[in-house]
């Protein structure tokens, strides 16, 4: 029995639930990239690309913060733990060490759209169960999509 309760049927909360968890793990594993390249970026777009990352860390870090209020208004308990996301992420590992800005732009470019493109088939689950987390994953969904975008449009010459 949850401790939060929700008019929600079951199976269509545990739907909701999963997307919704699936999605923090990958927005906090997003947010931690994007960090990671912030902190060890170099190379002449330094300032421009610098605050760019810091953006998308922010957007990613406050969207989770709403996904996991959402699951746990539904009764289901989010999980940030770093090993829950280490294991559960669909974001692309990201190397370790110092990032030239054109790497690191293409980077983030690469997890925003594979990050996107899960959130577009949870839409397609979610939309039928919960329109009201369908709602917040589409707002999500065009979000990531601008700085999807922004960081492709970075690299094009």
């Amino acid at each position: 029995m949850p401790v939060i309760k929700n008019s929600l049927p079951k199976r269509d909360r545990e739907t909701a639930g999963a997307a919704l968890q699936a999605t923090l793990t990958d927005l906090l594993d997003l947010s931690l990239v994007a960090k990671q390249a912030h902190w060890n970026l170099y190379g002449p777009r330094f300032r421009s690309v610098h605050v760019q990352l810091d953006e998308a860390a922010i957007i990613a870090r406050n969207h989770a913060d709403t996904v996991a209020e959402r699951a746990a208004a539904l009764g289901i308990s989010p999980d940030g733990r770093a090993a829950t996301i280490a294991g559960t992420s669909g974001v692309t590992a990201f190397p370790s060490g110092w990032i030239k800005d054109s790497d690191a732009v293409e980077a983030l470019a690469h997890a925003l759209s594979a990050v996107t493109g899960r959130l577009r088939k949870r839409l397609a689950e979610i939309g039928p169960v919960d329109v009201v987390t369908e709602d917040l994953l589409i707002g999500l969904t065009a979000d990531l999509e601008k700085q999807s975008w922004m960081f492709q449009a970075e690299n094009r010459a």
